[in-house]
């Protein structure tokens, strides 16, 4: 049985399977046909990130809630809608990525949850300086808010010059 996953790119990966000597069984993404694997392990999930790479990786814990990634994603549609990009979760984070060309996705927004009891999220964008190439702060009060109020003020900035001027 084969087990396909496409999200993002136009592409379709098969999972295949292979036991070494040692007895672990050795999971890995193909194009090609093999010994196919006809489930995925207990635990584990497929993702496939930005950059079109296919991974049967162990399920991270759920940090940020549905809904609050429902929050960017809306987000992301309704004040930059003219715009190719991407949002990815990875553990506290909310990650939206940008194309310009539509194949080559760059990080630029991350929203960090930073506080858990009052779910305040915490807003940095990606720096392109060749000597930093991290994330940077974008409120000098602390860059921390209320997830929709962060979304509705920063999403409108992606894609456009406006964006490098955040600070």
């Amino acid at each position: 049985m084969r087990n396909e996953f496409a999200k993002w790119e136009i592409k379709t990966s098969v999972f295949s399977g292979r036991k070494p000597q040692a007895g672990n069984c050795c999971w890995f993404s193909t194009k090609a046909d093999g010994d196919l694997v006809d489930a995925i392990p207990e635990g584990y999930e497929v993702y496939e990130n930005p950059d079109a790479r296919v991974y049967l990786r162990k399920k991270p814990p759920q940090i940020v809630t549905p809904e609050e990634v429902t929050v960017v994603e809306e987000g992301v549609q309704r004040f930059a809608p003219d715009q190719n990009c991407l949002v990815d979760v990875r553990k506290e984070d909310i990650i939206v990525y940008h194309s310009k060309r539509g194949n080559m996705y760059q990080k630029m927004l991350r929203f960090t949850l930073h506080d858990k009891k009052d779910r305040s999220f915490r807003v940095q964008r990606w720096c392109f300086k060749g000597s930093i190439d991290d994330w940077i702060d974008l409120w000098a009060s602390g860059s921390v808010g209320e997830l929709p109020v962060l979304v509705q003020t920063f999403c409108p900035h992606l894609g456009r010059d406006s964006f490098y001027d955040l600070m």
